[in-house]
């Protein structure tokens, strides 16, 4: 009797100690998830406010016929600063904020999530993925983001492009899409948007990963330095938008055939719209050069702060 009330003693006291141990791992995982999302916001709008300038030019450049070189991009920089003021350099910067922080906040918390999964599937930790599932990571985890954030994006492009009286704010421009365009034009450009992730985000995750695991094996020391960390991204940030430019300019095309005169079309249509008015390479990659000097900048800022937030919110926890 005795021994078996004993028995029923120390069963007890496992299975507390067990529900305690669950419930101690569902909130740090609970606190994980909003560690990333706190840190991929930042980093987002960190990154964007930085180039939102080139970025707002290069839009111009990809939804118009004009030849794009480095001179009108420098000279259409300089008449908007004194036609509208420096502020207008920014013009749309609001509606890419709305955009950005919900979209890096997901973006890099899903990137920690399908790295946790698809290591346990592989057998690996996060951090020590192979080759094909680091690159399905970043893909997932871009997807997940442009999926539920893409509308937002629209509204962003469509501001960077118009002059200031034709959209007063955010809110105007989704009003004024829904009656005169319809609710369906909010995801014109969604394809080519998704077509374009999965290389983007595959690879910029990907290269920037790979590059801190062989810093981490040559040089023998487990963390980069924030200035290497800035290298490595500008390096993914390189790679992945040169491989997904092309579909960059048909989705702006999509999104802003509303307001720049172009036909509403597939993405078929409208890449053989640009091909046949503007060649294959001058059209569908024009602006690339100035991806080539923002787009490293704005990746190396987003995921070095990205990181550095998720050491000091681990330091701050601990």
């Amino acid at each position: 009797m005795g021994n078996g009330v004993q028995e029923g003693s120390v069963r007890l006291r496992e299975d507390a100690e067990a529900v305690l141990s669950g419930a101690v791992s569902s909130k740090r995982d609970h606190r994980q998830v909003l560690s990333s999302l706190l840190s991929g916001a930042l980093a987002g709008a960190l990154a964007k406010t930085a180039v939102a300038p080139l970025d707002r030019t290069k839009i111009i450049f990809q939804v118009s016929s004009k030849r794009f070189s480095a001179k009108e991009a420098l000279r259409l920089l300089y008449f908007t600063y004194l036609n509208e003021g420096f502020l207008s350099l920014w013009r749309g910067n609001s509606a890419t904020m709305v955009r950005v922080i919900p979209y890096a906040a997901i973006q890099f918390s899903a990137h920690e999530e399908y790295k946790c999964i698809l290591g346990r599937y592989y057998g690996f930790c996060g951090e020590a993925l192979p080759p094909w599932p680091r690159f399905l990571a970043g893909a997932l985890a871009g997807t997940t983001a442009a999926s539920l954030t893409y509308p937002l994006d629209l509204v962003r492009a469509r501001m960077a492009v118009t002059p200031k009286e034709m959209y007063s704010n955010i809110f105007h421009v989704f009003i004024r899409i829904s009656r005169e365009e319809g609710l369906k034009t909010l995801y014109f450009g969604f394809t080519p948007t998704v077509l374009g992730v999965i290389p983007y985000a595959g690879l910029s995750f990907f290269t920037y990963e790979s590059l801190k695991s062989l810093h981490r094996e040559y040089s023998g020391r487990p963390q980069p330095y924030p200035f290497e960390r800035m290298v490595f991204g500008a390096c993914a940030g390189l790679i992945g938008q040169s491989a997904s430019y092309p579909l960059d300019v048909v989705r702006r095309r999509m999104q802003t055939a509303g307001v720049t005169g172009h036909q509403h079309g597939s993405i078929l249509k409208t890449l053989r719209s640009i091909v046949r008015e503007e060649g294959a390479v001058r059209g569908l990659y024009k602006g690339l050069s100035m991806n080539w000097l923002k787009g490293p900048i704005a990746v190396g800022i987003s995921f070095t702060t990205f990181d550095l937030m998720q050491i000091l919110l681990r330091q701050l926890q601990s």
